[in-house]
């Protein structure tokens, strides 16, 4: 991002406070093409004529919020409620989920959403809630925090940090236990609780059982190489990063740890981590440096890496697997984390399972059907959301649908995914071993990843121009 004055260098994986960093990288960082499902998603939705990235900033913050409604599932669960707090800029919106009532205090998970900063919100976050409080004995939190270009960036960490204050001095009357906290978000979500993450140790805050951080952007100042590797066609671009930059414009103190918490130099005694990452995402090497920092500084990191996926595939987890499957691993971490368990440092790739040799003659007419089938589905989500936005029965009505077999291009969709889509776990660290998979009927054997991915991969970023700075 552009700041006001030359950035300091970019700390190198070499220094002597990161000579230990690249312990536990995953072997495979980028698959040879994305996984079934996301290539039929991208299929679509790069052959729309108008990009998000030319349009407004209101009209990005509708888009994105209908893209997040449609393609997340959106379960259903006991409650939704809405609670509104004093903050330091004003008013600070809370959406509160409960999968069930309890009489027992429960923990809680406090979501930060992402967006560039500049887009998102409580609905943005919904499905990624809903399903993560189905799956846990917690209650989870969004947080609405202020958004640039109207508020500086220190004002969304702000919020958040004070969101969680409250929650742990006042959450008893939500039935939340106090001593049982961890935070999450996603992208720039991540970079906010990254930042107060450190924030709470610094200043004897609450403490945190865990941090979640998937495809988080923890250095505003410098640049990765998956930048330039993943600049286009995966969602977000290159060229949608720099719109970001020029809406937000210049920010002062960009290398500060609290703006670029990758840039604090001491990382020792933070919460565990759960650090997610997408091998077709731009920012992929910023988490992943991040994840190695942490690590080199004795904190557990429970590194789950997605060799085909692209950035935010979290949000659409009604089309794409692994966004399913990595719910299912934040839920299940949570749990661990919630019950005193050990914090596991491991790391794990998830990707589409190799198919069957006698599978490849089909491959072109399996390929066009998904994405006959995904283009399809897609549409109706779409159309039936923005039915939904009418009012709070159509809303119910269209959920109904969608969870239902009368939707035909969905139910299509899925009917076929499911006999013909699975997805593989390993463990690649500390030693190597086969994970069941939260979407997949069983167990796939697979080969070994590529360590020569590894071992031609640099983590170390270059020293960004002013005029290129990404969140």
């Amino acid at each position: 991002m552009k700041t006001s004055s030359s950035p300091k260098p970019s700390p190198s994986m070499n220094d002597e406070s990161t000579r230990l960093a690249p312990r536990g990288m995953p072997l495979t960082l980028r698959s040879p093409c994305p996984d079934r499902d996301v290539r039929a998603f991208l299929r679509w939705l790069n052959l729309a004529p108008a990009r998000i990235e030319n349009r407004s900033v209101p009209t990005q913050r509708k888009l994105w919020r209908l893209m997040a409604l449609a393609l997340g599932r959106r379960p259903r669960v006991a409650s939704v409620t809405h609670r509104t707090i004093a903050g330091p800029g004003g008013p600070i919106e809370l959406r509160i989920f409960s999968a069930h009532p309890s009489k027992e205090p429960r923990p809680a998970f406090l979501w930060c959403h992402g967006g560039g900063f500049i887009v998102g919100g409580l609905d943005s976050g919904d499905s990624i809630c809903r399903s993560i409080a189905l799956a846990t004995d917690c209650v989870v939190i969004a947080v609405r925090y202020r958004l640039a270009p109207e508020h500086p960036l220190t004002a969304g960490r702000e919020d958040f940090l004070e969101a969680l204050h409250w929650v742990a001095q006042f959450g008893a009357c939500l039935g939340i236990d106090p001593d049982r906290l961890a935070i999450g978000g996603d992208s720039a979500g991540g970079n906010i609780c990254a930042a107060v993450a450190q924030h709470t140790v610094r200043h004897n805050g609450p403490r945190l059982s865990l941090q979640v951080l998937a495809y988080p952007a923890t250095d505003l100042v410098a640049e990765f190489p998956s930048l330039e590797e993943n600049a286009s066609g995966f969602l977000i671009s290159q060229r949608l990063l720099r719109g970001v930059v020029a809406h937000i414009g210049e920010i002062p103190d960009a290398d500060d740890p609290w703006l670029s918490p990758r840039r604090q130099p001491d990382l020792r005694g933070l919460a565990p981590a759960m650090v997610i990452s997408a091998g077709f995402d731009p920012i992929r090497d910023d988490g992943l440096d991040y994840a190695a920092r942490l690590r080199a500084a004795e904190v557990p990191v429970d590194l789950l890496h997605y060799p085909g996926q692209v950035h935010g595939f979290l949000n659409f987890d009604a089309l794409i697997d692994a966004g399913r499957d990595a719910l299912h691993r934040i839920a299940c971490a949570l749990n661990k984390a919630f019950s005193g368990d050990a914090a596991p440092d491991r790391t794990i790739e998830v990707a589409d399972a190799a198919p069957a040799p006698k599978a490849w003659p089909l491959r072109p007419i399996t390929e066009l059907l998904m994405t006959s089938l995904t283009g399809w589905a897609t549409a109706e989500r779409v159309w039936l959301t923005l039915f939904g936005r009418l009012s709070p029965t159509t809303d119910q009505a269209a959920r109904r649908l969608l969870e239902s077999r009368l939707v035909p291009g969905d139910f299509l969709r899925r009917s076929a995914a499911a006999q013909s889509h699975a997805l593989e776990a390993r463990q690649t660290w500390p030693h190597a071993t086969r994970l069941p998979c939260a979407t997949s009927r069983q167990p796939h054997a697979s080969s070994p990843p590529s360590a020569a991915a590894s071992a031609s991969h640099r983590l170390t970023p270059r020293k960004r121009s002013p005029k290129e700075r990404t969140p």
